[in-house]
């Protein structure tokens, strides 16, 4: 097979900084068209890569013959559309996280593949980040036990992105700290605990610091700057506790809270050991030997983690199929619990999972 010949659908922040440079660098694959509705940046990437054509409208490159696969870059509501568009096109398909807004159109994402038979990954790169990968080998072999509890934690001090635009408004994005952040960290829990079939939910989302988009006081405001008249409907933070088939999971993540201290991280609680990963870092295991106590901080080379998810990528489609760790069927399981977060807040009550 000759190269994977690619287009990336949406040239904004995600597609320059992870998969562009990442196509870039993989020798299989050659972009040949830029798409993005703003055709002023669509044709940025093209001079700025050196390569490829640009369009404004993807439609345009759904029967085309010099398109083997996509990468859809786009803003969470259009993710769904654009995905199955493709797919029922004959296109392979890596959609960044989300999948989908809510669990509802995930699910017929995952009918689309099903259908057309075509690959569809989702953009949960950490699958593909060494240390998560250490950790779910450390889990698989027993090393910490049963893993009984994972308690997870993104928390940040007022540092909302881009208030009042796409990331704040629920129509577009679906959802707020959550569904940004939370995504990638539940997600890591579920493939480091084998993707354990959920039971039950119960969350609170909380609306409140940029409420008053005037007057927010940041540190931060990546996606930025604020838009004044903009629309600020969506979670800053957020408290869940789901319980599944294998360990319950205790969330608690925050875009902006009114406590000057970040945390990133997630405790795995084994009976026979302990694992704390820093979210795009390191992590430590505690454990005990003839009556100690041990706490150890492995030392290892680590792989871009974004290089690594488009080279599996890529590599499925040269293949024509085959199974993937960030598959969609593995994405709506992570679609499902927030979905229910976001039920359970709305109602005030748990919400059982059948």
């Amino acid at each position: 097979m000759s190269k994977v010949k690619i287009a990336v659908i949406g040239c904004g922040t995600i597609a320059n900084s992870a998969h562009i440079p990442a196509y870039m660098k993989n020798p299989e694959a050659e972009i040949m068209y830029f798409c993005d509705i703003i055709p002023e940046r669509a044709q940025a990437a093209v001079e700025q890569y050196g390569c490829g054509k640009a369009v404004a409208d993807y439609r345009e490159l759904l029967d085309n013959k010099e398109v083997d696969a996509v990468s859809v870059c786009t803003p969470n509501n259009v993710h769904a559309e654009i995905a199955m568009a493709f797919l029922r096109a004959g296109k392979d398909v890596l959609c960044e996280k989300p999948a989908a807004r809510t669990y509802a159109e995930a699910l017929k994402m995952q009918e689309c593949q099903v259908e057309t038979g075509r690959i569809l990954t989702i953009g949960v790169c950490n699958r593909f980040n060494t240390a998560v990968n250490r950790i779910k080998k450390a889990i698989d072999a027993g090393e910490l036990g049963e893993v009984y509890h994972v308690y997870i934690s993104f928390r940040s001090h007022r540092s909302i992105p881009g208030l009042g635009g796409a990331f704040t408004t629920k129509a577009i994005a679906g959802g707020g700290a959550l569904i940004d952040w939370g995504v990638h960290f539940l997600d890591i829990v579920m493939y480091c605990c084998g993707d354990p079939k959920p039971r039950t939910v119960s969350g609170q989302a909380f609306c409140r610091l940029g409420r008053n988009i005037e007057e927010y006081t940041y540190v931060d405001m990546w996606a930025g700057p604020p838009v004044k008249d903009g629309i600020y409907d969506v979670d800053d933070s957020v408290s869940a506790i789901v319980r599944t088939e294998g360990p319950v999971i205790t969330v608690h993540g925050a875009w902006a809270q009114n406590i000057g201290k970040d945390e990133m991280y997630i405790d795995f609680m084994g009976d026979k050991a302990g694992i704390r990963l820093q979210y795009g870092g390191n992590y430590t295991m505690y454990s005990t030997r003839d009556g100690a106590l041990l706490e150890t901080s492995p030392s290892y080379v680590s792989t871009n983690h974004y290089e690594n998810e488009i080279n599996a990528f890529i590599d499925l489609v040269r293949k024509g199929g085959g199974d993937s760790p960030a598959s969609i069927h593995k994405a709506v399981i992570t679609s499902r619990i927030m979905q229910a977060i976001y039920d359970s807040s709305d109602a005030g009550r748990e919400i059982v999972l059948e």
